[in-house]
């Protein structure tokens, strides 16, 4: 990677990838809910990928808005 950004494009991908992390939690918070029924191993797994992308979120918000979140 040798692009080189400015402040503001820095600004935008990290607001994309806030929404990104927000999605991919959300989608592996309902597979988990999903599939624990069915399969609790298979559940079990996707609620530690979505409190994985809630880290990532947490730590993109506290950059985005220093702060401004509980602790």
């Amino acid at each position: 990677m040798t692009d080189v950004v400015d402040s503001d494009e820095l600004l935008r991908r990290m607001h994309r990838a806030r929404i990104c992390a927000q999605e991919e939690a959300r989608t592996w918070q309902d597979r988990s809910a999903e599939l624990r029924p069915t399969d609790p191993e298979a559940a079990r797994e996707a609620a530690v990928r979505a409190v994985a992308y809630e880290a990532v979120l947490r730590v993109l918000d506290e950059v985005l808005t220093p702060g401004r979140h509980p602790r």
